[in-house]
């Protein structure tokens, strides 16, 4: 027999979430096989699958302590650094400056050393983040750059906090801003542009067509030119949809490659100008999240990141 006390961060979940991510170990089939025979109890009374849990429940599973083994608590981001560049923080969520060359999750290269394990030990320093007291939560990124991108990432201490800014990525009530450098200008000053998007596993990239097809998505992408010198342009990029690669897939479909993309740059640009990552920063965030939620009290800050160390090109 397994007791679980609900907490803050486990509750308004739906019961069988929670068991999953309260005993990883035990195989899916039997955790809804002890659901079906009443072996997993809510407050002493049968647990429905579809429960929602709240603070102060009891959850108890009845199996053995050998069939399926609690959650081990994974230490391992104590291994990365905990130093991080933090724009702006409260009691929620951190907002934070991730340079470039650091991945935002772990990936079959790179276990320890990412932007959310070095959050994750900050705030471990802090006693913020105790994953002895947690069932089943750990800070989490609510967005995520590619290695190569630098920029701003917002990180939910717990989770109503991540439910909610999960939730406002979704709706586009968070607006977020880049900057990049372009080897060409883009056909206009400024634009809203569509087309459609569809990634590539295989190759890891995307492809971007003006028609829909099957299997490709609709995108939207906001951009205007900030400034120009020496054939570069310096453009500002809204996003309206957030799909993989998109800013760089998407400049790139209209001719408006952007500098150092090993991707879908230009290669002899890159090498002109000595630059080989994307010279692409997310750059602000701005909330507009609804009055009645109890995170609106962000709608009054706006956030940037560094100047980006591209900009130069414009000095």
């Amino acid at each position: 027999m397994i007791t679980f006390i609900i907490n803050e961060n486990d509750s308004g979940q739906r019961a069988d979430k929670f068991i999953k991510k309260a005993l990883p170990e035990m195989p899916e089939s039997m955790m809804y096989r002890l659901f079906r025979k009443k072996d997993i109890k809510l407050n002493g009374k049968r647990c429905e699958i579809s429960a929602v849990l709240k603070t102060g429940d009891t959850v108890t599973v009845y199996v053995k302590q050998d069939v399926s083994t609690e959650k081990k608590h994974d230490m391992n981001f104590l291994k990365a650094p905990d130093k991080i560049n933090i724009i702006y923080e409260d009691e929620n969520i951190l907002i934070a400056f991730k340079p470039v060359g650091i991945d935002s999750h772990s990936n079959s290269t790179n276990t320890y050393d990412t932007f959310i394990n070095r959050i994750k030990h900050y705030l471990y320093n802090k006693k913020e983040y105790m994953p002895e007291n947690e069932n089943s939560f750990a800070p989490a990124l609510c967005s995520r750059l590619d290695r190569n991108t630098s920029g701003l990432v917002t990180a939910a201490k717990n989770a109503p906090a991540l439910r909610e800014i999960n939730e406002a990525v979704r709706n586009g009530t968070i607006h977020k801003i880049y900057h990049c450098v372009t080897v060409s200008p883009p056909p206009k000053n400024s634009d809203i542009i569509s087309a459609y998007h569809k990634k590539d596993d295989t190759r890891n990239i995307v492809r971007i067509s003006d028609t829909p097809s099957k299997d490709f998505r609709e995108i939207k992408t906001g951009y205007k030119i900030l400034s120009q010198k020496s054939g570069l342009s310096l453009v500002e990029v809204k996003l309206f949809t957030g799909k993989k690669h998109q800013i760089r897939a998407h400049l790139a479909h209209i001719g408006a490659n952007i500098l150092g993309d090993g991707k879908y740059g230009n290669i002899n640009a890159n090498k002109r100008y000595g630059v080989f990552r994307q010279a692409l920063c997310a750059y602000s965030l701005q909330f507009d999240l609804p009055e009645n939620s109890p995170f609106s009290y962000l709608n009054k800050i706006e956030v940037h990141a560094p100047k980006p160390d591209f900009e130069k090109f414009f000095d």
